[in-house]
């Protein structure tokens, strides 16, 4: 596969995954919220805080995909194997592992607060592993990229 295909392959399945978070973060979780809060009213109080602890969530998954397709404009432009590159998945990492803390503390913080249940800070561990696994791929992405771009560098020198 050509460079600019796989790059337009990239931004095309970064725009879907951006168009999917929308609807999951603007209609299908306050959709839920609001019928948890129409079957148990006594949970009602818990809707805008949880809805805004998980739309905050979603701000470093947006910021990702657009480090994603800065990253597939470089592909685009052969320059697949760059510290530009290396620094983009670093921060990818970086903003992973953030969101992967901020939803386990976010989640204890709720569970102290009374307004979660333990088993909901269970099942966010699958959220928390994901997002970890997320972390060291991306890091270790970076790594290999980066040292891919310096040897690369490192040819254009040679004669």
């Amino acid at each position: 596969m050509e460079q600019k295909t796989l790059s337009k392959w990239l931004k095309l399945i970064l725009l879907g995954m951006g168009i999917c978070g929308l609807a999951v973060y603007l209609m299908v979780v306050p959709s839920f919220g609001d019928s948890l809060r129409s079957q148990y009213p006594e949970f009602a109080g818990r809707y805008w805080p949880w809805l805004i602890f998980i739309w905050v969530s979603g701000i470093p998954c947006y910021a990702v995909l657009v480090l994603g397709w800065r990253i597939a404009a470089n592909i685009g432009r052969d320059a697949s194997f760059s510290l530009e590159n290396a620094r983009f998945l670093r921060s990818i990492a970086v903003l992973a592992a953030l969101d992967a803390a901020y939803v386990f503390l976010g989640n204890l913080a709720m569970l102290f607060l009374d307004m979660s249940h333990p088993g909901v800070v269970l099942l966010s561990l699958l959220v928390v592993f994901a997002g970890a696994a997320v972390a060291v791929a991306a890091g270790a992405l970076s790594h290999l990229v980066r040292k891919a771009a310096l040897l690369q560098e490192e040819n254009d020198l040679t004669i």
